[in-house]
């Protein structure tokens, strides 16, 4: 049987980065992916500028993303500020995104088997990777990359799995040719928030997240766009001018943004898996990339080491992870809380409508510095 040097479980933006990043450097991988390339996924499709210059050396190129550099945010009564993000960054659908990346790994032979993972086993140093087919893969390590929430969270009983979580995510593409390029739109309504951002056809990306409590009345996501999504005017006027270019829009249900922790069963956990942060932040896609490159280099370092020493490895992930994230993560947190407060986001919009350096400081607290490769 062959034994690969890193298998990884999950071929979204994390899981095809560790795998490109790790091939470059001559070792051996196997992506599992349950879904053939391409295809759409809910996600915001705002990828921070941080993580370009990394991505170039990857070998991926992203001419054809659109260039953002201004933020709108509006309550739910519509009030409104705008400003520039301070290091800006890119729209693109995860359709392209993810083939993109995709290309460039089979490029350099990366091998995938399209195909769900049920169980880990981790014995005498080697990981043990069966399939729901039920076949069997060894690895030297292995990379947890399978997003959200998955079944194999449940198979390494992970805490957070035990906790119910009330949060829905929608996502759907329309057709608005009036809808700045340049912008990323933040929009409040009952119980949620949505962001608006072109993608690299010219289509309209727009992703909400909102917690069961809001959605549960409303039969079905059209009534409650036409019920609460629109008591926003900024919203009620998109949804009313827009043409749905999907035929149905893509939901993900039991988001859940629980603590998690790093590393489990000895595998690195890369992405969402690891932890997610909210989304009205607009840095999830770039801080999967950078949880791929930080584990990738620590990978490479232990295969490469006549006298690899395992818990060392974990150690530094957990270390490193949580410097590039922990704090992004709290900050996150809070503004969901202030911001779903009605009356508290009311009184921080006047706050930071007359300090906008203030708001460009804390969508500093969200992002990242540019990767330095």
């Amino acid at each position: 049987m062959k034994t690969y040097d890193t298998i990884i479980i999950g071929g979204g933006l994390a899981g095809l980065t560790a795998a490109i990043h790790l091939t470059q450097n001559n070792h051996r991988v196997l992506v599992f992916e349950k879904q053939e390339y391409p295809h759409h996924k809910v996600c915001g499709e705002y990828v921070s500028n941080e993580i370009v210059p990394y991505l170039n050396t990857l070998g991926i190129s992203l001419s054809d993303a659109v260039a953002i550099d201004t933020l709108q945010f509006s309550t739910v009564q519509g009030n409104t500020i705008t400003t520039k993000l301070p290091l800006g960054g890119i729209g693109i659908s995860r359709y392209a995104l993810d083939f993109s990346l995709y290309t460039r790994a089979l490029k350099l032979d990366v091998t995938f088997i399209f195909e769900g993972v049920n169980s880990v086993d981790f014995t005498n140093n080697i990981f043990h990777v069966k399939t729901d087919s039920g076949r069997v893969f060894t690895s030297k390590t292995t990379i947890g990359a399978f997003g959200k929430r998955s079944n194999m969270d449940k198979h390494l009983n992970r805490s957070f799995m035990n906790k119910k979580s009330s949060w829905l995510g929608v996502k759907a593409h329309y057709q608005l040719p009036d809808f700045p390029e340049h912008l990323v739109a933040l929009h409040n309504f009952k119980g949620g928030y949505g962001g608006l951002s072109k993608t690299e056809t010219g289509a309209v990306n727009f992703c909400y997240l909102t917690n069961y409590k809001s959605f549960k009345d409303s039969k079905g996501i059209t009534n409650f766009n036409a019920r609460v999504v629109s008591e926003n005017p900024f919203l009620r006027s998109f949804l009313e001018d827009a043409i749905p270019i999907f035929d149905q829009p893509l939901s993900i249900a039991q988001i859940s943004f629980e603590k998690k922790e790093a590393v489990e069963n000895h595998m690195l956990m890369c992405g969402d898996s690891a932890g997610l942060i909210h989304p009205l932040c607009g840095n999830g896609m770039a801080m999967a990339i950078h949880s791929a490159k930080i584990a990738s280099e620590l990978l490479v370092v232990y295969l490469n080491s006549p006298t690899p020493n395992r818990k060392l490895l974990e150690v530094d992930y957990k270390n490193k992870w949580n410097k590039a994230f922990k704090h992004r993560l709290w900050i996150g947190r809070k503004l969901q809380w202030l911001l779903l407060h009605n009356n508290l986001s009311n009184i921080a919009m006047k706050i930071v409508a007359k300090s906008p350096k203030l708001l460009q400081l804390l969508i500093k607290q969200t992002h990242g510095k540019p990767i330095v490769c």
